[in-house]
C-alpha cells in the first residue's frame, strides 16, 4: 500500500492542484446519488408493506396516509435522476481537466533537453504515453476514488439506519460492508496486478509492431520480413487475448463474491430484523425496509471492484508519467558576451549520455557581432552539437558559453497541420497579418500566398503537405525572420532540396543575413559561401579557421561539396 501511494503521489498531486472543488463535488454528489437510491428503495419497501397491512382492515385503510410517503418517494426519484446527472457532469468535467492539466505537465517536462530526442527515439513509445497511459489515469477518480467515497458513506448511513432499530445490528452492518466490499475489491486488485501489467506491455508492443508494420512496409518487403512481422503482431495479439481473459475471469469471481456477500448480508438481516419484529421492537414495514436498505448497500462496492482490477494499469501509468509531471528546471540564462561579441565559447566540452568519448572536446571560438560562421567538417564531427550548445539546448560538460539571444533553424521544417497564419505564429504569437506579410515577401513567399484563395488561412496538412520542399524552407525562413534574434543558427538550411530550389533559398536568406550574427552548420559549398569565416571541426575540435580572401578559406570552401 505505501508503495501504492508513493507511485500515485504526484498524480494525486495533480488532482488537487487542478481541481479540488470540483473533485469534492463529484465525490459529493455521486454519495448523495447512492444515498438517494438507498432511501429511495427502503421507503418504497416501507410503503408497500405499510399499505398492505393498512389495507387489512377499513378503519385502518381510512386513517393511513399514503399522500406523505408517496411525496417522499417521488421526490428522492426527482432528487436521485437529478443528482446522478449532476455527478456525471461534474466529475467527466473534473476528470477531462485534470486530462489536460496532465498533458500540458508532461509536455513541460518533455520539453528539458534530451528527453524529447530520447522519446522519438521510440516514437510508438510517445505515443503511447499521450494516449494510453494519460486516459488510464482517469480511472483513478471516476472508478476508486468516486466509487470508494460514496461506498464508505453508503456503509455508513446504511449502519446508522439500522442503528436506530438496534445499536449492535447498525454497527456488524458497517463492519460487514467495509470489510467484505472493500477486502473483496482489494483481492480483486490484487490478483488483477499480473495480468493488467502483461495486457499493458503487450497492448504497447502490438501498436508498436503494427506502426513499425505500416510505415516499414517497403523495406519489410526488400528484407524479406513483412509474413514475419504478420507472425509477430499475431503473436502479440494472441497474448493480449490471453491476459484479457485472464482479467475477465478474475472480474467473474470478483462479481460471484459480491453476490455470495449480498446473500450472506441479506439472509443476515432477514434473521435480526425477523428477531426484532416478533420480539416486537420493530414493525414489518420496517423490516422491509431494513432488508432493502441492506440489499441497496452492497452495490456501491461492487461498482468498485472494476475500478480496482483497473488500478494496477494506473499505477502503471503514474509510474511511467510520474517523473515527467514536475516542470524541467529551468536553464540559467546565459552570460552576455563583451561588448563586439555575438558570442563566445572557452574550453566547451560536452559529452551525450552513454557516449565513448565527447562530441566537442576543448572548443574555443568568438563570434563577432554581425559576422557570418560556417561551421564545417564530416557528419558526425559535433557542427550540430555545437549549435546546440550556442541555442541553450544542451549545457556543456565543462567550460563557459556566453552568447546573445539566438533562435536554432534545424534542417527539418516542422509545419504543422493548421493554417499559414498560425505557422508562422510560432515565431512571433503576437504577429499581425501585415507583419508576417512582410517577413514572407522576405523570404520569397509572398506572390505564392497572395495567390492563395484563403491567403493565410490556407490550411496546411501534415508536415506541411501542400507545400513544396522549397516552400517549406522558405517558411521556416520567414519564421526565423519573424524571431529576429540577434544571433541565427542554421543547421544546414538548404539540404535535401534541388540545386534550383536551394539556390532560391540563398538567395532569399543572403540578404536576410547583412549586419546580423549567425552561425551555419554546413557541407554543402552553396552555404559555406555566404561566410565571412570557415570553422574546420573534426572529431569535435577544432582544427582549423579561415577567413575569407585567405588561401586557407579558398581550398576549404572547394573542398565541400559542390551545389
Amino acid at each position: 500500500m505505501r508503495r501504492l501511494v508513493r507511485d500515485m503521489a504526484p498524480v494525486l498531486a495533480l488532482f488537487a492542484a487542478e481541481g479540488r472543488r470540483k473533485l469534492w463535488a463529484g465525490a459529493a454528489l455521486a454519495a448523495v446519488t447512492m444515498l438517494s437510491g438507498i432511501a429511495l428503495l427502503g421507503l418504497s419497501g416501507w410503503f408497500i408493506t405499510a399499505t398492505a397491512i393498512a389495507g387489512l382492515t377499513t378503519a385502518t385503510a381510512l386513517a393511513f396516509d399514503v399522500f406523505m410517503p408517496s411525496s417522499g418517494i417521488r421526490l428522492l426519484a426527482l432528487g436521485r435522476t437529478a443528482a446522478r446527472y449532476g455527478e456525471r457532469l461534474v466529475t467527466h468535467d473534473a476528470t477531462l481537466a485534470v486530462l489536460a492539466g496532465l498533458r500540458e505537465r508532461l509536455f513541460r517536462g518533455w520539453s528539458a533537453p534530451g528527453a524529447a530526442g530520447a522519446l522519438m527515439l521510440r516514437p510508438a513509445r510517445l505515443l503511447f504515453r499521450l494516449t494510453v497511459d494519460i486516459d488510464a489515469l482517469d480511472v483513478l477518480y471516476l472508478r476508486v476514488l468516486v466509487p470508494l467515497a460514496a461506498a464508505l458513506v453508503t456503509a455508513l448511513a446504511a449502519g446508522l439506519a439500522l442503528g436506530l432499530m438496534q445499536p449492535l445490528f447498525g454497527l456488524g452492518v458497517f463492519v460487514f460492508l467495509v470489510a467484505t466490499g472493500a477486502g473483496l475489491a482489494l483481492a480483486a486488485g490484487r490478483a488483477a496486478g499480473p495480468g493488467m501489467a502483461r495486457r499493458a506491455q503487450m497492448t504497447e508492443t502490438l501498436r508498436a509492431r503494427t506502426i513499425d508494420l505500416v510505415q516499414g512496409q517497403t523495406e519489410l518487403l526488400m528484407a524479406g520480413r513483412l509474413e514475419a512481422q504478420r507472425r509477430a503482431i499475431a503473436a502479440a495479439d494472441s497474448r493480449l487475448a490471453a491476459a484479457d481473459d485472464r482479467l475477465n475471469r478474475i472480474d467473474v469471481l470478483a462479481g460471484l463474491g459480491y453476490g455470495a456477500a449480498s446473500a450472506v448480508l441479506l439472509a443476515g438481516v432477514l434473521l435480526i430484523a425477523g428477531a426484532l419484529a416478533e420480539s416486537g421492537r420493530i414493525g414489518a414495514p420496517v423490516a422491509a425496509l431494513a432488508l432493502l436498505v441492506a440489499l441497496a448497500a452492497v452495490e456501491p462496492f461492487a461498482q468498485l471492484r472494476r475500478g480496482a482490477m483497473e488500478l494496477p494499469r494506473s499505477r502503471i501509468s503514474a509510474r511511467r508519467l510520474g517523473p515527467r509531471l514536475e516542470p524541467p528546471p529551468a536553464l540559467p540564462a546565459a552570460p552576455r558576451p563583451v561588448a563586439g561579441l555575438a558570442a563566445r565559447l572557452q574550453a566547451v566540452s560536452l559529452r551525450h549520455p552513454g557516449a565513448a568519448r565527447a562530441v566537442l572536446a576543448d572548443i574555443t571560438l568568438d563570434i563577432a557581432a554581425g559576422e557570418t560562421v560556417a561551421l564545417i567538417g564530416a557528419s558526425g564531427a559535433g557542427k550540430s552539437s555545437l549549435l546546440a550548445l550556442l541555442a541553450g539546448e544542451a549545457r556543456p560538460d565543462s567550460g563557459q558559453i556566453a552568447r546573445l539571444d539566438a533562435c536554432l533553424m534545424t534542417q527539418r521544417s516542422e509545419l504543422f497541420r493548421d493554417s499559414l497564419r498560425d505557422n508562422l505564429r510560432l515565431a512571433a504569437p503576437q504577429a499581425g497579418d501585415a507583419q508576417l506579410l512582410a517577413a514572407l515577401s522576405a523570404a520569397g513567399l509572398g506572390p505564392e500566398v497572395a495567390a492563395l484563395p484563403a491567403g493565410l488561412d490556407a490550411r496546411l496538412g501534415e508536415h506541411g503537405l501542400g507545400l513544396s520542399g522549397g516552400q517549406a524552407r522558405r517558411l521556416a525562413l520567414a519564421r526565423l525572420i519573424l524571431r529576429d534574434a540577434a544571433l541565427w543558427l542554421l543547421d544546414e538550411p538548404t539540404e535535401g532540396l534541388d540545386g534550383a530550389t536551394a539556390r532560391q533559398v540563398i538567395a532569399r536568406l543572403q540578404p536576410c543575413l547583412a549586419g546580423r550574427s549567425t552561425v551555419i552548420a554546413t557541407h554543402i559549398r552553396r552555404e559555406a559561401a555566404l561566410a565571412d569565416r570557415l570553422v574546420h571541426i573534426d572529431q569535435g575540435r577544432i582544427v582549423a579557421i579561415h577567413a575569407r580572401g585567405s588561401a586557407g578559406f579558398a581550398s576549404a570552401l572547394a573542398g565541400l561539396r559542390p551545389d
